[in-house]
């Protein structure tokens, strides 16, 4: 791992206005995801990586001038995929928090596009060291996204969304919110990606 040289980008998705979705609490993603990204590219930072991230505080990265929810977002995604595809040599993972209806459901999951080679076993490994390092009961599967995870479809580089939980589970959501979770989760992340480089 330390002889391969890789630009590894993050990101923290949702910031400012868009504060993804949010726990029965009222803890909103965008938080969680950008402490997780923080201590990920801390992490990477230190052993070696040069990190590159899309944000790194509360904010949205759409062009000055445009105004309307509607045009920042797509405004700020399109800043977000010109980073991700700045670099030939690049391995992308936007970093997530999950949300359903039955707060029954927990647990990470990996999304890959088939469109660029390496995602699929990205997804894999990182998938992989959730389960053996973090959530034991986890036995969810990756997944192939489509158009509509805009990023991981359109980027040029290995690029998987990590949802890391669901901020819809209760207890899942409490540990989300605490600062020792979060470093674990960022540690799985970054175990897995070493996994997907050695390969």
């Amino acid at each position: 791992m330390q002889a391969y040289i890789a630009i590894v980008k993050t990101y923290p998705p949702h910031g400012g206005i868009d504060g993804g979705c949010t726990s029965a609490d009222g803890i909103p993603e965008k938080g969680i995801n950008l402490s997780i990204m923080q201590r990920l590219r801390d992490i990477l930072s230190v052993s070696g990586f040069d990190v590159k991230v899309t944000r790194d505080s509360d904010t949205s990265i759409h062009d000055k001038g445009v105004e309307g929810i509607a045009a920042q977002k797509s405004s700020d995604m399109d800043n977000r995929l010109e980073i991700f595809n700045s670099e030939d040599n690049a391995v992308c993972i936007s970093i997530h928090q999950n949300q359903f209806t039955d707060p029954v459901y927990s647990g990470a999951q990996m999304f890959y596009s088939d469109e660029q080679r390496g995602s699929e076993a990205l997804a894999r490994a990182v998938q992989s060291r959730f389960a053996t390092l973090l959530q034991p009961d986890n036995s969810r599967e990756i997944k192939e996204c489509g158009k509509e995870l805009f990023l991981c479809y359109y980027s040029k580089n290995p690029t998987i969304m990590a949802e890391c939980g669901f901020l819809s589970n209760p207890d899942e959501a409490a540990l989300l919110a605490t600062e020792e979770y979060q470093e674990k989760v960022a540690l799985t992340i970054f175990s897995g990606l070493c996994d997907y480089l050695d390969e």
